[in-house]
């Protein structure tokens, strides 16, 4: 059972990593930094929060505390970046610390303590943690960006009107088990694993 969880949240991650890079492929330079409002974040500070908080929580996720003394969360929250380019870096490089982190746990480890803030988490509760909190976030990029580009934007999920289209294509496959997440890969091919660059970006 631990190894079917195990795999389960590896594709959920790697779900919510190709709906953010989804997003923001669509979107322009300025529309990533863009910030129209004081209390507000850019999407280019959501991504600089999600890389540090990845950074902390992953860096020897079963030995040390997941908020890790040398993260400045706080200054998370300004959007310092100087290019696309650095903002691209900073996503791969939170997602490479997290993706290897959860590739080298084994199943029997998920019942296993670890410590987020002085606070014990078996390691399975602290992947359903670190799950909502980063779909969460990517929630905010996709909701941002879907209001920037309007009638533009590409959606991620099924497009509104092709419900009953996409449920009678399922329905016609053979019953089998599968996750819906190795369908929604094969279907956005042209969407790599790699940072979230925009080729038509100003």
């Amino acid at each position: 059972m631990n190894t079917v969880l195990l795999s389960s949240y590896r594709k959920q991650f790697a779900y919510y990593r190709h709906l953010g890079e989804g997003a923001m492929q669509q979107l322009t330079d300025e529309e990533l930094f863009k910030d129209d409002e004081a209390e507000s974040n850019s999407i280019a500070v959501i991504v600089k929060h999600l890389s540090g908080n990845m950074k902390s929580r992953w860096t020897d996720f079963l030995t040390t505390d997941g908020e890790k003394p040398w993260r400045n969360r706080d200054d998370e929250f300004s959007a310092d970046f100087p290019d696309r380019a650095a903002l691209d870096l900073a996503w791969a490089q939170g997602w490479a610390v997290l993706e290897g982190a959860i590739n080298d746990l084994r199943p029997e480890q998920l019942a296993d303590i670890v410590y987020i803030r002085n606070e014990g988490h078996t390691v399975a509760e602290a992947l359903n943690r670190q799950l909502a909190h980063y779909s969460y976030h990517i929630g905010q990029i996709v909701l941002l960006g879907k209001q920037m580009k309007g009638n533009e934007w590409k959606p991620l999920s099924i497009p509104k009107g092709q419900s009953v289209a996409y449920n009678e294509g399922k329905f016609a496959e053979d019953k089998g088990v599968r996750n819906f997440i190795d369908g929604l890969m094969k279907e956005s091919p042209n969407q790599s694993s790699n940072a979230p660059t925009n080729p038509n970006s100003n």
